[in-house]
C-alpha cells in the first residue's frame, strides 16, 4: 500500500525562494509507485495544500492532517524540503516529534545546532574537528569593530549566524573598522546574531553524507570555485551561476580519504539523520580539512550539489529519495 508523504516547503525567511526550487526537484523524483505526495506550502500566511484543481486546503495543525472531501488524510511521513526557519532550525522537527510523525533529515536538536554556525563550530571543535577562529556578535550586545580588529586575523568572513544560502554574507580583506562595520550592519539586517570568522586558505570541497539501511554513505566529493570576479562563494556564486563545481573533485585519493573520514566524524558528532552536506576548506600545509558549516537541509534543485553527487555515484534521484523516505519510516 502506498505511503502518504507530505512534502513541506516554503518557510519564513528569504531562503524560501530556494526551498521552492528544492521542492520541485523532490516532487519530480519521488516515486509515485511507492508514495502519494502532497506538497504543503508553509508561510506566515498559513499552511496550505493546493489540489490539482487549484483549491487551497488549510492543514489542520492540531494533527498535521488534510481535511479533504473524501475524509481526513493523515501522513505516514514528512519530506522536509525547506531551507531556513522553521524547516532547517529544528522548529518543525520538534512539532513533528510531538505528533509522532516521522520525517526526513536531522532531529530537532541536531537541526538547531547545525543551523547556528557558532554553536556548530563549538561542537565540532569539542569533537576534535578543525574549525576556523571566530567571534559571535549579538545585536543586543554591540561590539566595537576596533575590538574585533585586534582579536582576529584578516581576511574574515562576516555572515548571519543563523541561516544559509550566503544571504547577508561579506568578505572583509583588510583590517578596516569602517569596512568591517558596514559588513556587520549588512549581516545584522538578516539576523540578530552575526559571526565574524577568520578565512582559512585552501581549496573548498563539499560533500554529502547520509545513512541508509544501517550504512553511512559518503557521496562523491565536489570542489567549488567561485568565478574570477567573485572573491568568495556568495549567493550569486551559489545560485546564479557565478561558480564552477567539479564532481567528482580532482583530488589525490589520499587527501580525498582524509576529507571523507572527517565527513563521517562530523555526521556522527552531530548525531545526524538523513542527508546532510558539509563544507570544508582543505589546508594544504597542515594536510587537514577545516569544517566550515553543516547543511542539514542541503539544496536539491536540479543544479544543486547533492543531486550532482548522487548521479555521479550512479544512482537516480528516484532511488535516492526513496531511500531517504524509507530510512525515516524505518526509524518509526
Amino acid at each position: 500500500m502506498k505511503k502518504n508523504i507530505a512534502l513541506v516547503t516554503g518557510g519564513f525567511s528569504g531562503e524560501a525562494v530556494i526551498s521552492y526550487r528544492t521542492a520541485v526537484t523532490i516532487d519530480n523524483h519521488l516515486d509515485r509507485q511507492l508514495f502519494n505526495v502532497y506538497k504543503i506550502d508553509i508561510t506566515r500566511e498559513g499552511w496550505f495544500y493546493t489540489t490539482p484543481g487549484e483549491e487551497k486546503i488549510a492543514v489542520d495543525k492540531n494533527d498535521f492532517s488534510l481535511p479533504l472531501k473524501e475524509g481526513k488524510l493523515h501522513f505516514d511521513a514528512v519530506f522536509i524540503g525547506m531551507h531556513g526557519t522553521p524547516g532547517e532550525d529544528g522548529k518543525l522537527q520538534g512539532y513533528f516529534d510531538t505528533l509522532g510523525i516521522p520525517y526526513t533529515g536531522c532531529d530537532a536538536t541536531s537541526s538547531a545546532l547545525t543551523f547556528n554556525k557558532r554553536y556548530a563550530t563549538a561542537v565540532a571543535a569539542a569533537s576534535g574537528i578543525p574549525v576556523a577562529n571566530s567571534l559571535l556578535l549579538l545585536k543586543d550586545y554591540p561590539v566595537n569593530p576596533a575590538e574585533i580588529l585586534s582579536r582576529l586575523r584578516f581576511p574574515v568572513f562576516v555572515k548571519p549566524n543563523n541561516g544559509g544560502s550566503s544571504i547577508g554574507m561579506s568578505k572583509v580583506d583588510q583590517p578596516s573598522a569602517e569596512v568591517l562595520g558596514a559588513a556587520i550592519e549588512k549581516a545584522f539586517r538578516e539576523d540578530n546574531q552575526v559571526l565574524v570568522e577568520e578565512m582559512v586558505q585552501g581549496r573548498e570541497f563539499t560533500v554529502g553524507v547520509f545513512r541508509s539501511a544501517g550504512q553511512l554513505i559518503v557521496l562523491p566529493l565536489t570542489e567549488v570555485r567561485a568565478d574570477a570576479d567573485k572573491s568568495f562563494f556568495d549567493f550569486e556564486a551559489k545560485y546564479q551561476g557565478k561558480s564552477s563545481e567539479t564532481t567528482p573533485a580532482d583530488l589525490e585519493e589520499a587527501k580525498a580519504d582524509i576529507i571523507r573520514d572527517m565527513a563521517r566524524r562530523v555526521y556522527t558528532a552531530f548525531n545526524c539523520r538523513g542527508v546532510i552536506r558539509i563544507d570544508f576548506i582543505f589546508q594544504e600545509e597542515e594536510g587537514r580539512p577545516y569544517m566550515l558549516e553543516v547543511n542539514s537541509i542541503p539544496g536539491q534543485s536540479e543544479a544543486s550539489i547533492i543531486p550532482q553527487q548522487v548521479r555521479t555515484m550512479g544512482w537516480s534521484l528516484n532511488e535516492f529519495y526513496s531511500k531517504l523516505v524509507m530510512e525515516c519510516l524505518d526509524k518509526k
